[in-house]
């Protein structure tokens, strides 16, 4: 949640792709039984309060991003890295599309391309965020 709230020149900002949801993402494909919709939804309130958005803008996208990982969380698992990077696309792009659609009826906002950014480095840090998230599980296993 830190690195959803630093500050960054406008420049890297732009490319600070939705951590909070990459990680969601990650739980909720290794750990559905303990991690699902209701996490989802408090967490994102917790993004919600923490950025200063509208109450449920965050909880309603990640909750609907959690039930689709817990619909298809045996079907990825078996993914490599590579070809869930799709699904992480998806995902990540879905969640982009629902916050811009719930700020442009609070207030029309221009779309401009740099609104895609955060999307396409999430995905490319998918293969790095996997295997760091995983080593943290497998480490938390032995304790």
């Amino acid at each position: 949640m830190c690195l959803k709230i630093v500050p960054l020149p406008e420049m890297l900002q732009s490319l600070n792709p939705d951590w909070v949801l990459l990680v969601l993402i990650y739980w909720t494909l290794a750990i559905p039984e303990k991690i699902g919709v209701f996490n989802a939804l408090v967490v994102g309130i917790f993004i919600d309060v923490l950025t200063g958005r509208l109450l449920g803008e965050y909880g309603l996208a990640y909750a609907f991003i959690s039930y689709a990982c817990l619909r298809l969380h045996k079907r990825l698992r078996q993914y490599p890295v590579p070809q869930q990077g799709m699904f992480i696309f998806c995902c990540l792009m879905f969640s982009q599309l629902m916050i811009y659609w719930i700020e442009n009826l609070q207030a029309p906002t221009e779309f401009s391309p740099v609104f895609w950014l955060p999307v396409i480095v999430g995905t490319m840090s998918w293969p790095l965020v996997y295997p760091m998230l995983r080593f943290i599980r497998l480490i938390g296993r032995h304790y």
